[in-house]
C-alpha cells in the first residue's frame, strides 16, 4: 500500500442529521479562564486504573508539578492546574456519579497561568519506545471523550503490524467546537503531534478525517504541510456520526474492524485531533496535561465560546464567568447527543470533557417525558450506523434479556450513539437502556 491509498467514500451508510447549532462557538478564537479559589483533581480521570497520589494535605505545588502518579501502564499521572496548596484528599462526587478519591487544590490568590514545572525533551532523538513513555508522562487521554490513556493506544502489540494513523477531526455532535478551533489555531502544534504519533505507533502515514462544514480547517492545515509529510486530509460529509472511530476507518481506508474488535486489527492506530494537538505542545516541553478546551454553550450562556480551562474547575466556577447563573437541570457535559446529564454544579472539569451545554427548559418538552409503545416502525433500524435493530433490543431490553441481547443481537457493537433514541417516535430511550443492559452484563461478567 502507497502512501494515500485511500478510499474517499464521502460517508456511512445510515446516520442522521441533528441541526449543528455550532454558529455561535465556531468562528469565536479560543479564551482562556481564570483559575477557580478551589479545585478538585479526581484521580480517575481515564480509563483504567486511578492515579496514585504523590501529595499530602498542607503541601505546596507547583502549575504543572507532578501530583499523582500512573498506576500501571493501563493508567495516567495528574498534574497541579494552578500553583497552590493541597487541601486536602478525600471522596468527591464526580459527572459519572460516583464520588472518586480526589486531591483538593486551593489556587494561591495572584498565581500566574505560566507553567512552571517541566524540562524541555529532545523528541526527536527519542525512540518510538521512549515516546510513548513520555506521552504517558504527560498525563495525556483521549480529548474526545472517551479518555482512553493515549500511550496505550499508541503501543500496538507485537502480532499486529499497523501501517496508517487516522487523525479523527469529524466532531460530529451539535454544539461542539473545540476541535475546529483547535484545527486553526494550534495547527503547528496538531501537524508535530501526529508526526511523534507516527514515530511512536510505527505507522507510516496519516489522513486526518474532517467533515465538509468546516473547509477553513481543512485548508488550514494543507496550507501547513509540507511536501514530504506522509500526512494527508481528507474531506468527509458532514453527518452524525461520522466521528465514531470505527465508521471512519471505513470512510478513509475501505477497512472494517471486526465485531468486538480494535482498530489495530485491520492496521490502524486512530486519536483526535485535540489529543494530537497537545501532544505536539506539551511534549518537546517537558509538561503535564493541565487544562484543555471546553465548548460552553447553550441558548441560556450569555458569553458562548471556546474556553481553555484548568483541569479540576467547578462547573458552578465556570457557568458564572460566562454568565450563566441557573441550576443544573438542563446541562450536558460532552455533546447533547453522547454526553451525560449533571445533578450538581459542583462537579469539575476532567479530561474528556470536551463541551459544557445547557439547553434550554422548552426543549424539555419537545421529546415529552411519557414513553409510548413501540410501533414497529424500522425509523431506529435506518438510523443506526452500525446496522444492529435498536427496536428488537429494546423489547429484550424491556423483559431485562440483556445476556440474549449481547450474545444474539450484537449489543456491544453499539457505541451509544443515541441515533435511535433521537429518531424514536414513540420516545422509548432506547440508548439508555442499552447502556443499563451492558452495565449488568459486566456486573456479571466480574
Amino acid at each position: 500500500m502507497g502512501f494515500f491509498n485511500f478510499i474517499r467514500r464521502k460517508s456511512f451508510s445510515h446516520g442522521i442529521h441533528p441541526p449543528d447549532y455550532k454558529e455561535e462557538t465556531a468562528h469565536k478564537p479560543i479564551r482562556r479562564l481564570p483559575f477557580a479559589p478551589e479545585m478538585v483533581i479526581p484521580l480517575s480521570q481515564h480509563f483504567g486504573a486511578a492515579a496514585i497520589p504523590l501529595v499530602r494535605p498542607g503541601q505546596e505545588v507547583l502549575r504543572g508539578e507532578p501530583v499523582a502518579r500512573a498506576d500501571g501502564f493501563m493508567s495516567a499521572p495528574i498534574h497541579a492546574p494552578a500553583t497552590g496548596t493541597i487541601e486536602d484528599i478525600r471522596l468527591m462526587p464526580t459527572a459519572r456519579g460516583p464520588k472518586v478519591e480526589s486531591i483538593i487544590l486551593k489556587a494561591h490568590p495572584g498565581a500566574s497561568q505560566r507553567v512552571l514545572y517541566g524540562a524541555e525533551l529532545d523528541v526527536d532523538t527519542l525512540s518510538a519506545e521512549e515516546l510513548v513513555k513520555a506521552v504517558q508522562d504527560t498525563g495525556m487521554v483521549g480529548l474526545g471523550g472517551a479518555g482512553f490513556p493515549t500511550h496505550v493506544k499508541l503501543t500496538v502489540p507485537p502480532e499486529h503490524r499497523v501501517d496508517t494513523l487516522v487523525v479523527n477531526g469529524c466532531e460530529c455532535e451539535p454544539y461542539l467546537t473545540t476541535d475546529h478551533r483547535i484545527m486553526l489555531e494550534h495547527t503547528d502544534e496538531l501537524i508535530r503531534g501526529i508526526r511523534i504519533a507516527l514515530r511512536a505507533s510505527g505507522t507510516r502515514q496519516a489522513v486526518i478525517g474532517i467533515e465538509d462544514n468546516k473547509p477553513d480547517a481543512i485548508e488550514a492545515i494543507r496550507e501547513r504541510l509540507k511536501p514530504e509529510d506522509p500526512i494527508a486530509v481528507q474531506e468527509v460529509r458532514t453527518k452524525y456520526p461520522q466521528g465514531s472511530e470505527k465508521l471512519l476507518i471505513t470512510v478513509l481506508l475501505g477497512r472494517e474492524v471486526p465485531s468486538g474488535g480494535l482498530p489495530f486489527q485491520v492496521g490502524v492506530v486512530v486519536n483526535n485531533v485535540g489529543t494530537l494537538a497537545e501532544i505536539g505542545r506539551l511534549l518537546p516541553k517537558g509538561e503535564g496535561l493541565i487544562e484543555r478546551v471546553v465548548t460552553i454553550a447553550g441558548p441560556e450562556v450569555k458569553k458562548p465560546g471556546n474556553y481553555l480551562v484548568p483541569l479540576g474547575t467547578p462547573l458552578r466556577f465556570i457557568l458564572e464567568q460566562v454568565g450563566y447563573f441557573g441550576d443544573a437541570g438542563h446541562l450536558i457535559l460532552g455533546g447533547p447527543m453522547m454526553g451525560t446529564s449533571v445533578a450538581s454544579l459542583d462537579v469539575p472539569i476532567t479530561k474528556p470533557i470536551s463541551g459544557l451545554i445547557v439547553l434550554p427548559e422548552e426543549s424539555a418538552n419537545d421529546h415529552p417525558d411519557r414513553v409510548y409503545p413501540c410501533i414497529r416502525c424500522g425509523t431506529c433500524v435506518d438510523a443506526c450506523p452500525v446496522h444492529l435493530n435498536p427496536s428488537r433490543l429494546g423489547q429484550l431490553a424491556a423483559r431485562r434479556r440483556y445476556e440474549t441481547m449481547a450474545v444474539e443481537f450484537h449489543l456491544n457493537d453499539c457505541f451509544e450513539c443515541g441515533c435511535c433514541s433521537y429518531v424514536c417516535p414513540s420516545n422509548i430511550p432506547l440508548v439508555q437502556y442499552f447502556r443499563i443492559a451492558k452495565s449488568v452484563n459486566r456486573e456479571r461478567a466480574a
